[in-house]
């Protein structure tokens, strides 16, 4: 498997697919709920241990129920910044070299105030830039239900620091998005870190294969030819037999 591409495993299965990663080589994006956060640190460090013995690299995806960076109420922000330090912290342990954040933005809850979101994340977010630089690991915020890039755009590159990028998801702009993929990239193509590779037929996040959906990953992949960018990604595809055959066809455009 190529050093640049992931696959997505849940926290909670990872010690017993760690075998099947290793047999593979298939290098994990670890998706932490909040309450996987309570793990003992010696767990979690054996788990990087064992995986940087076997030369798998580690991406993070971190918490996302019920948190918000960008949110005006002062206490969401307070336990959304706790638990995202200690994503951070773990992370660390598992020697990851990218930890994927959701940004929290929706635009319904703000009123058409999205000025209000962007004011709320600069002040989030330069505390855990600095932890991450401490670290060596990138963070990357992804798309959810993100119309256009405006507002990502307003936060990056406020922040404009190389240890806090973007993560596309092409499944999720499927769905959401309002703009081509060339204004998306001309907005933020400069910061993207990761994507996130997985397809749907636009009426569900189905994480389905490559070409099972209508997603537009051909392109995708021009875009990042066109603009001679390199991101990591991760496979979310939800079915075993479909991510193996994903796997067999995208490898060779994430090798080194």
């Amino acid at each position: 498997m190529s050093d640049r591409l992931h696959v997505h495993i849940p926290c909670a299965l990872l010690e017993g697919l760690l075998p099947l990663l290793f047999r593979h080589r298939l290098q994990p994006e670890i998706a932490f709920k909040c309450c996987d956060l309570e793990r003992p640190n010696a767990e979690v460090r054996e788990w990087g241990r064992r995986l940087a013995e076997a030369e798998l690299a580690v991406t993070v995806h971190a918490p996302f129920m019920d948190l918000n960076p960008g949110a005006v109420d002062p206490l969401v922000r307070k336990a959304t910044r706790l638990r995202f330090a200690r994503t951070l912290d773990l992370a660390g342990l598992l020697q990851a070299r990218l930890v994927v954040f959701h940004p929290g933005f929706f635009r319904w809850q703000y009123g058409g105030r999205d000025e209000l979101w962007v004011e709320s994340s600069l002040s989030f977010w330069p505390e855990l830039v600095a932890r991450a630089a401490d670290l060596g690991c990138a963070m990357a915020l992804e798309n959810i239900f993100e119309e256009n890039p405006a507002t990502l755009q307003a936060l990056l590159d406020g922040i404009d620091s190389p240890w806090l990028g973007h993560c596309f998801d092409i499944g999720h702009w499927h769905l959401f998005g309002q703009v081509s993929l060339e204004e998306w990239f001309a907005a933020l193509g400069r910061h993207l870190r990761h994507l996130h590779l997985h397809d749907n037929l636009g009426d569900r996040d189905a994480h389905l294969a490559i070409g099972d959906g209508s997603a537009d990953f051909n392109g995708l992949f021009r875009l990042l030819d066109e603009q001679r960018l390199h991101p990591t990604a991760a496979l979310e595809i939800h079915n075993p037999q479909a991510l193996l055959r994903t796997i067999s066809v995208i490898s060779p455009r994430f090798r080194p």
